[in-house]
């Protein structure tokens, strides 16, 4: 039995939205963030690291090392992306933002890759709107470009996507290869070498990316789903059983290819039984994928009867549930729940999408009030902060931020200024177009979503920057030490150092440095206080006198300890090796 579809569209309402106009949206959400900052901690400066050591030949690229130790993520391709750049790029180039550049290119592609993946299950007979009796309903192509427009909208809104979706981690390169196999498990079904081409990359890539068991089970489960799913009109069942097995042997090459670089590891952490850990997991749930989740939901309701059908018509509500229901498990049983939680965005927000055509008047305008009062009063605080930072009017918002960064001094940029007021006026004009009367296309109901979460990260990126700069890097770490080490120190010993603290001195020092040993001719020693017996880290070790406590300016804590060797060096008790530390923020 064929349930009836809830979207009544009609041919007016599929408006399209200006593909120049959609690809500045995208390129104004992409470039800040990628350009104009330094590495942030801790995993964005940690990433980065191991980059550099690849490009300047200090570690293996089949094993990536920074001071010895290996990453936390088992990723090879991320790392070697970043590396070919800095090699290739010019030397006028900073060596932060060459390794930025791939990763441009990566969050670019996860947005093409949500659109055409939603395009094609929005093209399936299972997701077109009611046919009208005199005619006049959406046609399906048209329809189902409105759609895509609308789950990319609904992507870039995600408030989770800002930050992880511009540093340079492997997060994003999982993201951008779960977006590349999502469309290709949605085009599967009506192409057959361009889907077929990215089915096999993407499952490949999330391998490379640190992320082989997401690859299996997406594989997997993509391949049951073919099997289960009714084929596409112009397909019979057996090109779809061809579809399953091609998927199944590219999911097997990989697992094997993980098999092989030994690209397998046990990393199950299920959350605890008590509340507070819940609670957490359920705020992070909660904002990192608005307001795409209310919108999901409302899908659910609204297509409920092609779910529960027995026939499973609805692929365009299967295959992004069982994307979104595998990163939805990562983010439960793994330690770095919004890194897992970031890949579950593309398919989310195709699911977002379908709700777009069964929304009423009244729920619209409920969207658009609600995102201007909360972007508006956003903006509004991020220019009020920059202009009490300039002029000290009002007081409290500077006294503040010198209270939490002493020692933070703020600029002018001509530049992030006259970005900034582009960047409001077209908000204004957007909110007073959106107000106004035009053709109802059915994606407008995210532009304002889109607009707004796209303006807070760009005033961020630009009236915002320096401050964020100084208490989100270890830049004023690192001065600390070299302003207080002599002109010509020799080499400088680490000991206990996190990865993102030795990438940090790599990066933003010009020290020799070199990792601590018993017999080590280095008079000058940066070490972990954590890993002195005595609490005010003067104990140990004898032979090394105690010159400075160094503590980032953003923290409460003293952190780092500096240390000058006494004329008679002896071998240091055993300590905690540094990989056993807790990693630092």
């Amino acid at each position: 039995m064929n349930h009836p579809t809830p979207a009544i569209v009609g041919q007016k309402a599929v408006k399209r939205l200006p593909r120049l106009a959609l690809l500045l949206f995208c390129l104004a959400y992409v470039l800040p963030g990628f350009i104009g900052r330094v590495p942030w901690k801790s995993d964005d400066i940690t990433s980065f690291g191991y980059m550099a050591a690849l490009a300047q030949g200090g570690a293996a690229w089949m094993n990536p090392t920074l001071g010895g130790l290996v990453p936390e993520v088992d990723a090879l391709l991320p790392y070697w992306l970043g590396a070919w750049s800095m090699q290739l790029a010019p030397a006028w180039v900073a060596s932060d933002l060459a390794a930025r550049l791939p990763f441009m290119l990566l969050l670019l592609l996860s947005m093409v890759a949500t659109w055409y993946g939603t395009y094609h299950l929005a093209r399936s007979p299972a997701a077109q709107p009611v046919a009208f009796a005199f005619g006049g309903e959406a046609n399906p192509t048209d329809y189902a470009r409105a759609i895509a427009d609308g789950a990319v909208l609904a992507f870039i809104a995600c408030l989770g996507l800002a930050q992880l979706g511009h540093e340079t981690t492997p997060a994003l390169a999982q993201l951008c290869f779960s977006a590349c196999f999502f469309y290709a498990a949605a085009a599967l079904p009506y192409r057959l070498w361009m889907p077929g081409v990215s089915a096999g990359l993407a499952l490949l890539g999330l391998t490379l990316s640190g992320a082989p068991s997401l690859a299996a089970v997406l594989g997997l489960g993509t391949a049951a789903l073919y099997l289960r799913v009714p084929p596409a009109p112009d397909a019979s069942p057996f090109h779809t059983q061809q579809r399953a097995v091609g998927l199944l042997i590219m999911t097997l090459a990989t697992a094997l290819l993980a098999t092989q670089l030994h690209l397998w590891r046990w990393r199950i952490d299920l959350p605890q039984a008590s509340w507070a850990e819940w609670q957490s997991l359920g705020r992070l749930f909660l904002w990192f994928t608005w307001p795409a989740w209310p919108l999901a939901l409302w899908t659910l309701w609204r297509w409920r009867r092609q779910l529960i059908s027995a026939r499973m018509s609805g692929m365009h509500l299967w295959l992004p549930l069982e994307f979104v229901a595998v990163a939805s498990v990562a983010t439960l049983t793994t330690s770095a729940a919004d890194r897992s939680l970031l890949l579950a965005l593309p398919a989310l927000a195709a699911l977002a999408a379908f709700a777009l055509p069964t929304l009423g008047r009244s729920v619209g305008a409920l969207i658009d009030w609600l995102t201007l009062i909360f972007f508006s009063g956003c903006a509004l605080v991020i220019w009020v902060v920059w202009f009490s930072l300039q002029t000290g009017v009002p007081a409290q918002p500077a006294a503040n931020v010198a209270r939490l960064a002493p020692g933070f001094e703020h600029s002018f940029s001509y530049l992030s200024f006259l970005i900034a007021v582009v960047a409001s006026l077209a908000w204004v004009g957007l909110v007073k177009w959106r107000v106004g009367r035009h053709p109802a296309a059915i994606w407008k109901s995210l532009v304002l979503p889109a607009s707004g979460s796209a303006l807070s990260w760009l005033l961020l990126m630009t009236l915002w920057l320096p401050l964020l700069n100084f208490a989100r890097s270890y830049e004023p770490l690192v001065r600390q030490v070299t302003q207080s080490l002599p002109t010509t120190p020799g080499c400088v010993s680490m000991l206990g150092l996190s990865r993102s603290q030795m990438a940090a001195f790599e990066f933003h020092s010009h020290l020799k440095l070199e990792t601590w040993q018993a017999n080590t001719r280095c008079t000058w020693l940066i070490a972990n206080l954590n890993l002195m017996p005595t609490t005010d880290g003067t104990g140990w070790p004898a032979n090394w006198q105690l010159q400075q406590k160094l503590r980032h300016p953003a923290e409460r804590k003293d952190s780092l300890g500096l240390y000058k060797a006494l004329p008679t060096l002896a071998q240091a008790p055993s300590v905690t090796p540094p990989e056993k530390q807790e990693k630092s923020n």
